[in-house]
């Protein structure tokens, strides 16, 4: 099993942090930069085609939840199901950037902030 680290390479797209994720621990996952039979995210095909790291630097609407690709119903279920709060991820990732986000997450050894 791998250990938990802090890499900024790790942030997904859409704001979870791969790093300290079961599947990507256990090996089962490359995470979501390297998994291509990823196709299906419409988050990560959007972040792609404009070149984007993360939804943090996307300016087009006024909060994260206002956004359908990120916050949809299947979303919202699977945010209560894993505990995960990803625009509260991508308010804190704008704030800090990616490598403090990681490092925070890391030390934390969660994939999401904590949800409100």
């Amino acid at each position: 099993m791998r250990e938990i680290i802090a890499d900024a390479g790790l942030v997904a797209n859409c704001g979870l942090y791969c790093g300290a994720c079961g599947a990507y621990l256990k090996g089962k996952c490359p995470g979501c930069a390297g998994n291509d039979k990823a196709a299906w995210c419409k988050v990560r095909a959007c972040c792609h085609e404009r070149k984007f790291t993360t939804c943090a630097e996307c300016g087009d609407y006024a909060a994260f939840e206002d956004c359908g690709k990120l916050h949809n119903f299947i979303s919202k279920a699977i945010s209560l199901f894993t505990r995960s709060d990803r625009p509260g991820s991508l308010r804190r990732i704008k704030e800090a950037g990616c490598a403090a986000y990681a490092a925070e997450m890391a030390a934390a050894r969660t994939h999401s902030v904590k949800r409100r």
